[in-house]
């Protein structure tokens, strides 16, 4: 069969060709084809437009590129077309992916695939409507969106498990348990030293911009007892996060995320799926989003988010396991007292430790990407045999 797949960033790129291995697997003549990254390609599918071209982020970066962005949907509609697939499956990427889903709902071409469901939990409730519309099957990562799909708005999902398990698993797997955290020319620190206070201050600028000064004071006070370690985000400058550091005794190491969380003590984390990351190491943690701009961040935790917490571990648990420092609440102060309670000795650090089990089991096994590839191939199957 053949498969058109659609992704718009890296996070995508990554469980998207996770995917592809698995449909592989299932379906000997598999052909693939999409919009994605260097990953997916890898994989084995035929790249059309690398995601990079397309990817903007923000009201003004949007309009600013709006006219390629609706160069980008002609072409893939186009390519949909002329390639004529059984199937098209989204990744997450529903400003992009939703437009695409109603073009081929539209023409009557194939079914539509969600893998990686679109946030409406948190955000733009209101494109259910679009989906239960032009969306046929929905393959779920996050155990709490079932209620959501289905209790509150009646649209049957299926909850394949989640691919970040999978991701830590491969990992710890490969590196096996002897594996200690390997220094790379940019660490300063010598000696065997390995406890760490991993600082994890998210993916874009403006986050690490807003969040890591505050992170690296509230941690100076334990720096003689743990190594401080920023992991670096693929694509931003070291001389970037220099600016902020200064003569502090910090290190930071990119592209080995989960070499740090792996001998990590404790974190300070910016939201995201670096908080389930963060947890499925079992590093207790303080989650903290500071925003600079505070009459946008009061709006958008008035208006705009409709959930109870910001991150994956306590929406998860449905309850808040790792504390939340949001916008004004991120103070220097507050930072460091909750870090040292989830240090050895502090009164919070058993607590969240018990919860990340907890976590892990609402979760379930590794095995999502099989699990979505089996089904899907089981449905297209049974669709052509219709």
């Amino acid at each position: 069969m053949k498969y058109y797949l659609i992704a718009g960033e890296a996070s995508g790129d990554l469980h998207a060709s996770h995917l592809i291995a698995a449909l592989q697997a299932e379906d000997s003549d598999a052909e693939f084809r999409g919009f994605g990254g260097d990953l997916m390609q890898s994989a084995g599918m035929t790249l059309v437009r690398h995601y990079r071209d397309l990817a903007f982020m923000g009201f003004v970066a949007v309009a600013l590129h709006f006219r390629t962005i609706l160069k980008g949907l002609r072409q893939c509609k186009d390519d949909i077309v002329a390639w004529q697939p059984d199937v098209v499956i989204l990744v997450d990427y529903p400003g992009f992916n939703l437009k695409i889903a109603e073009f081929v709902h539209s023409i009557g071409l194939c079914p539509v695939y969600y893998y990686i469901a679109p946030k409406l939990w948190a955000w733009k409730e209101y494109r259910i409507k679009n989906i239960r519309r032009n969306v046929d099957e929905m393959f779920s990562i996050l155990p709490f969106e079932v209620e959501f799909f289905e209790g509150k708005h009646g649209y049957p999902i299926h909850y394949i498990g989640n691919p970040t398990v999978d991701e830590v698993e491969e990992w710890k797997r490969m590196k096996n348990e002897e594996y200690r955290f390997a220094r790379n020319e940019e660490c300063k620190l010598e000696g065997e030293n390995t406890a760490i206070i991993a600082l994890l201050a998210g993916s874009r600028k403006q986050e690490i911009r807003d969040n890591l000064p505050r992170m690296l004071e509230a941690a100076k006070p334990f720096a003689h007892r743990y190594r401080l370690v920023i992991a670096g985000a693929p694509g931003i400058d070291p001389d970037f996060y220099k600016q902020y550091i200064g003569n502090a005794d910090v290190e930071i190491v990119f592209g080995k995320t989960y070499d740090i969380l792996s001998n990590a003590t404790a974190a300070l984390v910016t939201s995201g799926t670096a908080t389930l990351e963060t947890a499925l190491f079992r590093v207790p943690q303080v989650v903290c989003y500071f925003m600079q701009v505070r009459w946008l961040a009061n709006i958008a935790r008035r208006f705009i988010i409709k959930t109870p917490y910001i991150s994956l571990v306590n929406l998860i648990v449905g309850r808040q396991l790792v504390p939340e420092l949001v916008a004004a609440e991120m103070t220097v102060e507050r930072t460091r007292s909750l870090l040292a309670a989830i240090l050895p000795g502090g009164d919070a650090r058993q607590a969240q430790l018990e919860g990340y089990e907890e976590m892990a089991l609402r979760l379930g096994a590794p095995g999502a990407p099989i699990h979505a590839a089996q089904l899907m191939h089981q449905l297209l199957t049974k669709n052509k045999n219709l």
